[in-house]
């Protein structure tokens, strides 16, 4: 049965974007004159993977708001019935199930997700070594090995970087502060502790030790996500400006006083 998942996972996930970024890898060859750089085919890879994700994306920040509501919907419940264990799962599990839309799409962007996880994970352990070049398509185009996983002469993508990880905290921070800053719904303190300072220190620390291609990919997404949000702040406000103009635009046709002429 593992086998069989695992035979399926490698055909349908894992082979095919394997190939993407080998393609990508022989594209930037022909661009740089057959210097290729494994990093910015790895940003390519990132960037393609998050558009792709933009429709669970999209259905996240919309599914926000009911996500909110059914927590606060269940809070109230444990607040008023807090001594009726046997009521409070009742009305608990009749909140949920009159949710279940929202749960279910939580639930499928979870296993995309984590299939994403664990595409990248294989990816970055074996494929960019070198060890899966037997996966490559045999209608690809040929490329030299082993591949140069020197990111922009700098950055051994097969080890550690300080920098890298770095910067990726940073950009933690930044993607936090905007998100908590631009929330239409009220933020505490504990909320800013966690997000933007505990979030950011946890995880330069738990990812230190990971290799710079993995970082890589997640500074790009992370890169991604900040101007997305930017993008949909600026269309709200602009979408909210609009709606303000038309407002008093038809405030002012209504308060005009209409002059009748007598002939």
């Amino acid at each position: 049965m593992f086998a069989t998942i695992a035979g399926l996972f490698t055909a349908a996930v894992y082979q095919p974007f394997l190939n993407i970024l080998v393609f990508f890898y022989w594209l930037l060859g022909l661009v740089t004159g057959g210097h290729p750089d494994m990093g910015m085919a790895v940003i390519l890879l990132t960037i393609l993977i998050r558009f792709l994700m933009l429709p669970l994306s999209f259905a996240g920040y919309r599914s926000e708001k009911e996500r909110r509501e059914i927590s606060a919907k269940i809070r109230v419940i444990e607040a008023e019935h807090a001594n009726e264990p046997v009521l409070l799962r009742r009305l608990s599990k009749k909140v949920l199930n009159q949710s279940r839309g929202v749960l279910i799409g939580e639930i499928v962007s979870l296993v995309v997700q984590i299939v994403i996880a664990l595409m990248l994970w294989r990816m970055f352990n074996s494929g960019l070594p070198g060890e899966d070049v037997h996966l490559v398509y045999s209608f690809m185009p040929k490329v030299d090995l082993p591949f140069n996983l020197v990111f922009l002469g700098e950055f051994d993508l097969s080890h550690p970087s300080f920098r890298l990880n770095l910067i990726q905290s940073i950009l933690i921070f930044v993607f936090e502060v905007l998100s908590l800053s631009t929330s239409i719904y009220p933020v505490s303190k504990e909320e800013v502790v966690r997000y933007q300072l505990v979030l950011p220190l946890v995880s330069f620390i738990v990812f230190m030790a990971l290799p710079a291609g993995k970082k890589l990919f997640v500074i790009t997404a992370l890169i991604f996500s900040i101007v997305l949000k930017i993008i949909m702040v600026v269309r709200q406000k602009l979408e909210a400006y609009r709606l303000k103009k038309e407002a008093e635009e038809l405030r002012e046709t209504t308060d005009t006083p209409v002059v009748q002429t007598v002939e």
